[in-house]
């Protein structure tokens, strides 16, 4: 099936007991089972199992092209589950532009536990290559990067990982599988922040991982799933799921509305510089157009005349909203070095845009005005 019949009946069927088409939210948190402990009809406790996490994570591999999925509570929580999936000693590498979190995760908390961490140029094969070693377990890719939308070759690093031995995950929150297929490519494993493009409408949390196999590696991110218990909710789960049906459809707007936006601001003469995989100045537009059906949502815009001048233009904008977070329906903007604090690298220029279904022209307008 393709991509728009998937989002639509992937994971989900007629409810046996009602008839109803759209699932019903199975809120227990228990389910009857044998007197012996055994459960034939497949649930236990809900912290294990939960018939609206199953549809969704059987969905979510299926979307991926992928064996299995496992949902979370965040993002931030299925991250944690890969790299706690390694073990004290093992060497990772990571991209130096990527989500701040991740980098925080890594840094404030795997470090301390016993992981080896380098930062890389994820663009530059070389630089991947020359800081594999013998210990390392995993290379994290992710792409495009947040906020400077870099594009990385995940065919070539994920060769470079395996002749390692090491794992390769993709974080694909930037584009889902409806842009870019990170499995069909190598990638071993991938990561959704299901909050953004996934659930799609800003008004659930939720993060997966989607496997390529069902192998220990995997197996091990489902124990701590499990054990640790930070999993969605069965109404979390609802909504991402119902999100996913319009997925492949909102992408294409998103992506058609950002190429427009950003190359409006290209020609504007008070920008700097854009970021955005889509126009034919990105350094990776090649590779954006080999390995993406679109582009995406998201760009950055570095504004002539510095922070001062940034501020000003979050301050006037009149449909963007002024808020962390991306992939729903509403524009939103916000300046990610005043965000991320002291330890940011995002320029101190720069605001990050999220792309939103309103109408195109609205949007450039409203840009133009508070550019001024």
């Amino acid at each position: 099936m393709r991509m728009e019949t998937l989002a639509v009946h992937a994971g989900l069927k007629v409810d046996a007991a009602t008839g109803a088409v759209v699932p019903p939210i199975h809120a227990a948190t228990t389910f009857e089972h044998e007197p012996d402990s055994t459960y034939p009809r497949g649930f236990l406790y809900s912290r294990s199992g939960n018939p609206n996490r199953n549809a969704l994570e059987e969905c979510l591999a299926e979307l991926e092209g992928g064996a299995a999925a496992a949902a979370f509570a965040s993002a931030s929580a299925a991250t944690a589950a890969v790299f706690q999936a390694l073990a004290p000693g093992d060497h990772v590498v990571a991209p130096l532009d990527a989500y701040f979190g991740t980098g925080k995760l890594l840094r404030d908390v795997f470090a301390p536990w016993g992981l080896a961490v380098d930062f890389v140029d994820m663009t530059d094969l070389a630089a991947v290559k020359g800081a594999l070693r013998q210990a390392t377990k995993l290379v994290w890719i992710e792409t495009p990067s947040n906020p400077l939308w870099r594009v990385t070759d995940i065919a070539a690093v994920a060769a470079l990982a395996h002749g390692a031995g090491a794992q390769c995950v993709c974080d694909n929150t930037a584009t889902t599988s409806a842009l870019q297929r990170p499995l069909a490519l190598g990638a071993d494993l991938v990561v959704y922040a299901t909050t953004k493009y996934l659930g799609g409408h800003g008004d659930v949390m939720g993060g997966a991982v989607v496997a390529a196999r069902r192998d220990a590696f995997f197996e091990r991110v489902r124990t701590i799933q499990t054990a640790g218990g930070a999993i969605p909710s069965p109404f979390d789960c609802w909504l991402v799921r119902r999100g996913i049906r319009t997925l492949p459809w909102r992408m294409r707007a998103h992506s058609d509305n950002a190429l427009r936006v950003a190359t409006f601001l290209a020609a504007h003469p008070r920008v700097a510089a854009v970021h955005y995989p889509g126009l034919a100045s990105h350094p990776q537009h090649a590779i954006a157009r080999r390995q993406m059906t679109a582009f995406g949502g998201m760009l950055s815009v570095q504004v002539r005349g510095g922070r001062d001048a940034a501020f000003a233009v979050a301050g006037k904008v009149r449909i963007f909203t002024c808020a962390t977070s991306f992939g729903s329906t509403e524009s939103l903007l916000e300046h990610r070095a005043s965000v991320e604090g002291a330890a940011t690298r995002s320029p101190d220029d720069l605001l990050r845009l999220s792309i939103g279904l309103e109408h195109p022209d609205d949007l450039v307008e409203d840009l133009a005005q508070a550019l001024g």
